[in-house]
């Protein structure tokens, strides 16, 4: 009698361990699918926080390089790819970000904007702390297939109107990025927006070419 009462109680603890390992199971997946999800997502998000730096400190550094290209006929843009109404350190900066080794994935890059700065760090006048691109400000796509890399969009912002003198407060350039960061397993959610802007004073130019309408 005790043997059986023996094998009834193991039958009974082994049926409640089959219970509770179906409860705790999916709850154990579903914190292992997250953390390997908000690892890819924290890995994308670092990545694209150094591109937008590495942007940003090609543009500071290049105040003069002066007007873009012009675009083709068809509208599309040929090296230096941004039309004159655009700065080359926009382009510049927009072929720094094409060029960095990088873990997030090009094509998942949705904006790139090269901006004028304000005093908040932010497009537009001073004060606003709103992401719109408007005066001062230029966008750049990414094209894939044979083309593989950002194309000047839309914008303008006339090169020669920078401020790059040290001691009369320069100009600052902004980068502002956002991309689409696609989950692996979809176990939450398909995909969801990251964005990052960068704000830099641009290095000074020689004192006699860095005001407005001394240099290209």
């Amino acid at each position: 009698m005790a043997r059986r009462r023996f094998g009834a109680r193991a039958v009974g603890e082994r049926g409640a361990v089959v219970v509770e390992a179906a409860l705790v199971t999916p709850l154990l997946m579903a914190l292992l699918l997250g953390i390997i999800e908000m690892a890819l997502l924290m890995k994308d998000d670092v990545a694209l926080t150094s591109a937008v730096r590495n942007g940003g400190r090609t543009a500071s550094a290049n105040a003069g390089a002066g007007p873009g290209g012009t675009a083709a006929d068809d509208g599309s843009c040929l090296p230096p790819r941004s039309p004159a109404n655009a700065p080359m350190f926009a382009q510049m900066a927009a072929n720094a970000i094409q060029r960095a080794g990088s873990a997030l994935p090009k094509n998942s890059i949705k904006e790139l904007w090269v901006y004028k700065a304000n005093n908040k760090g932010y497009p537009g006048a001073d004060g606003l702390t709103a992401m719109t691109c408007g005066t001062n400000c230029v966008k750049y796509k990414w094209i894939g297939g044979s083309t593989n890399g950002f194309r000047y969009y839309s914008g303008s912002w006339i090169s020669s109107t920078v401020n790059a003198c040290a001691n009369n407060t320069p100009h600052a350039v902004g980068i502002y990025m956002r991309a689409e960061h696609d989950f692996v397993t979809g176990f939450f959610t398909d995909h969801v927006d990251i964005e990052d802007h960068a704000v830099f004073a641009f290095e000074p130019l020689p004192t006699l070419t860095c005001a407005p309408g001394t240099h290209p």
